[in-house]
């Protein structure tokens, strides 16, 4: 029986295929909030007073956080500003792949209907030797997984 190892999570790629394929532009260093969860509604038992109900509801999708160091100008740069700037909103899908030792894809997130609801950037501090670092935040309305 052959021994399984987990995957590493420092190896992933992010794919944003409407926009172009300059490396740079998807290179994330960080991918956060990748997660759903069912909504619960409680409802108290009539006479029963140990315990409540819960029921599903929908399925909520947290917003997706990737950072990456400032490209100061680039396709991902322009969608974000149409979005934010100009509240221009172009949904667009992300791909989110995580990859084994040979850079294949062990693992894809599939989001689909992104769009950017925050962006920032970190503090600058002369005190600090440190890269500047840009956040942006994606709204998605759900994800599908495909395994590999």
């Amino acid at each position: 029986m052959a021994n399984y190892y987990p995957p590493v999570g420092f190896h992933f790629k992010v794919e944003v295929p409407d926009l172009s394929t300059n490396g740079d532009d998807v290179r994330f260093t960080e991918v956060t909030g990748l997660s759903a969860e069912i909504k619960t509604e409680e409802v108290a038992e009539g006479g029963e007073n140990r315990f409540v109900q819960k029921y599903p509801g929908g399925v909520r999708y947290t917003e997706l956080m990737l950072k990456r160091g400032l490209l100061i100008r680039s396709e991902l740069t322009d969608w974000i500003e149409q979005c934010i700037n100009n509240f221009d909103i172009q949904p667009k899908e992300v791909f989110i792949k995580l990859l084994n030792q040979n850079h294949e894809p062990l693992i894809t997130w599939h989001l689909i209907n992104a769009y950017p609801t925050k962006w920032s950037v970190s503090d600058f501090n002369s005190s600090n030797n440190a890269v500047v670092v840009e956040s942006l935040q994606l709204y998605y309305q759900y994800f599908t997984i495909d395994s590999q």
